[in-house]
């Protein structure tokens, strides 16, 4: 026993110091892996490294070095900058959620900054984009299903650039884009006209063709809307106020096939011309 007791003691003896050496070998080796080599950088230093992910298109890397910007130099024109970059990256990362999230911070926390032109911009274009995806697919898929909502929003933004900010280099380019979602927030609407006018629902067609005519006069949108009134109040039996609508569609688009073919007859897409 008092042999066993002696063994004991001179291994411990031995293992002792080695236990301290790989103790103290892996505290050197997590103490490594907790370097963070932006730890000393300034604030210049740390937009810098932010740029250069921007600029090769490592979105994920530079939300995280915005971030570090942000967190580490919180007021002016640098925590400024990163949000608005970090808005950027998410947006280019196709994260529309995330990017609002952050581009409508930025416009709460910094309501007189001299970037507030390009933050409304930005928040139209990542509705925008959205509004795009969905065009793109209008062939196949009925538009009553389809919530117009981000082609409102981005308006909304892009209308607050033109009209807050008319001297920007943004403002020309948001006017544009804007005249574009007048065209789809109203082709919206007669694709919904259209969609009930064939399942026989001649009321609720007339109602969404008006509301076409109503709210967006100059849209190309209007003739078939007008075409689908006509062809709607006929349905109904309504002769003098198919009348009506049929003088208005010949006043306006005098060279219109419209009432010549079946509604629902597709035209070449508009929206394929916006680049």
């Amino acid at each position: 026993m008092r042999f066993a007791n002696r063994l004991a003691f001179r291994i411990s003896r031995v293992l002792a110091p080695s236990a301290m050496i790989v103790a103290l070998a892996g505290c050197s080796l997590l103490g490594k892996a907790e370097v963070d080599p932006t730890e000393r950088m300034s604030a210049q230093q740390l937009y810098a490294e932010a740029r250069n992910d921007l600029d090769s298109k490592r979105f994920d890397t530079a939300i995280k070095t915005l971030a570090k910007l942000e967190s580490r130099f919180p007021f002016g024109v640098w925590a400024q900058q990163a949000q608005l970059d970090t808005a950027y990256s998410h947006y280019k990362l196709g994260d529309r959620v995330q990017a609002l999230v952050a581009i409508e911070r930025f416009i709460r926390l910094n309501p007189s900054s001299d970037l507030l032109d390009y933050a409304w911009y930005l928040k139209g274009l990542i509705n925008f984009n959205e509004d795009q995806g969905i065009l793109a697919n209008l062939g196949g898929q009925d538009l009553s299903e389809r919530d117009p909502r981000a082609a409102r929003e981005s308006f909304e933004a892009f209308k607050v650039v033109a009209t807050r900010f008319p001297e920007s280099r943004y403002a020309e380019d948001a006017r544009q884009r804007m005249t574009y979602l007048v065209n789809a927030l109203a082709s919206s609407e007669t694709h919904v006209a259209r969609y009930y006018y064939t399942r026989g629902a001649y009321l609720a067609a007339v109602s969404r063709a008006q509301a076409v005519i109503a709210q967006y006069q100059t849209s190309p949108a209007v003739e078939e809307a007008l075409a689908i009134l006509v062809r709607s109040y006929e349905k109904l039996g309504m002769d003098t106020q198919r009348q009506d609508a049929e003088r208005i569609l010949k006043a306006n688009f005098p060279n219109s096939t419209r009432l010549s073919r079946p509604i629902g007859t597709p035209d070449r897409a508009w929206w394929a011309l916006w680049k």
